[in-house]
């Protein structure tokens, strides 16, 4: 499950997780648009891409046993 940091890591700016603006690295490094503006789209800690973070309404759901589980 994608965790949704709640702060941008460079100004610590809130980042609900319902709300637009925010921008991850495939690591999940978290930002704000201003700041992943600045930093060229590129996550300064792995160099990853930063990309748009979909937003998430109420709470995550309850894990499903088995789920995606492939035999």
């Amino acid at each position: 499950m994608l965790e949704m940091r709640p702060l941008c890591e460079r100004c610590t700016t809130d980042l609900p997780a319902d709300a637009p603006g925010a921008f991850i690295c495939s690591f999940e490094c978290t930002f704000c648009a201003e700041c992943a503006d600045a930093l060229d789209e590129r996550c300064p800690n792995c160099g990853g891409e930063l990309l748009d973070r979909p937003t998430r309404l109420g709470a995550a759901p309850p894990q499903k046993p088995g789920a995606g589980r492939r035999h």
